[in-house]
């Protein structure tokens, strides 16, 4: 059996955990956003809402709660979005030439980068999680530890396909480009509209109908869901809206999100099949 994508994996892992300063930026940025963004919002949300009457047995979290979850969903959108950057660095350096001569097949370099951003992302996301509830946010109040740990792991599920869509985006950007300034631009174009046309930091019903739409389509939309039905639960109350959600609907968040993978998978291998590299 041909596991080449097994080098590619670890080669890419193993320069994330070298590069000490690459680590500690990954995590620094989310962390600031917890730190100081969401405590400062969290009080003026928590005061503007204070007036309004919670719903019998309906429980509340803070807006830290909420936005928490969108830090870690955006944090992974970052990290997958900059995971093709990889190959870019082996295009100017003349090892993607090696290794595009090699009998290695080209769907293997996709693998390889693809997997080795979603461990990536694992590691981030629970450190962020952890940082999370450090700061206050209520996860998993009221779980028992069976239902943690199974919360846990949807969460790596939905957090994991997710990041495979946009690693084959990325992979497929950056096999077309020759510069990652190139990258670095169409991926700060991207995120612009991803982010904030998201559920990531508000509510989504106060948006324009147009707008409503694009967000239902948005990925980022559907992980936002995932990680709050498993880290908050189905049934809560959060700066003055109520939020349900049924197993129906985390389970066709998760179908789009496998839907979208599949489909950027299908593009980088096209890229991936009209590359040359000179």
């Amino acid at each position: 059996m041909n596991t080449g994508f097994l080098t590619i994996y670890w080669r890419d892992m193993l320069r994330f955990f070298r590069f000490k300063t690459l680590l500690i930026s990954s995590l620094v940025q989310p962390a600031l956003w917890m730190a100081f963004f969401g405590i400062a919002m969290s009080a003026n949300f928590n005061r503007l809402t204070s007036e309004i009457p919670p719903i019998p047995g309906v429980p509340s979290v803070d807006y830290l709660t909420y936005m928490a979850a969108g830090v870690i969903a955006m944090t992974t959108l970052f990290t997958s979005l900059f995971g093709g950057i990889v190959l870019l660095f082996d295009k100017n350096w003349g090892l993607m030439r090696e290794i595009f001569a090699s009998p290695l097949p080209r769907n293997h370099i996709i693998f390889g980068i693809a997997l080795s951003g979603m461990t990536k992302t694992f590691i981030q996301a629970v450190i962020i999680m952890v940082f999370a509830i450090f700061l206050g946010a209520a996860f998993f109040a009221g779980f028992t530890t069976a239902e943690t740990l199974l919360s846990l792991a949807g969460i790596l599920l939905f957090v994991g396909v997710f990041s495979l869509g946009f690693l084959f985006l990325s992979a497929a950007i950056s096999i077309s480009l020759e510069s990652p300034e190139g990258l670095q631009g169409i991926i700060t174009l991207l995120t612009m509209p991803i982010f904030f046309a998201s559920n990531a930091l508000y509510p989504i019903t106060a948006f324009p109908p147009v707008l409503q739409a694009i967000s239902a389509v948005n990925p980022l939309t559907h992980l936002v869901s995932g990680i709050r039905y498993f880290t908050i639960g189905d049934n809560f109350q959060a700066i003055g809206i109520h939020y349900t959600a049924t197993s129906m609907d985390i389970a066709l968040s998760f179908l789009l999100l496998v839907l979208f993978a599949v489909l950027m998978f299908t593009l980088a291998m096209w890229r991936f099949s009209k590359a040359t590299v000179t």
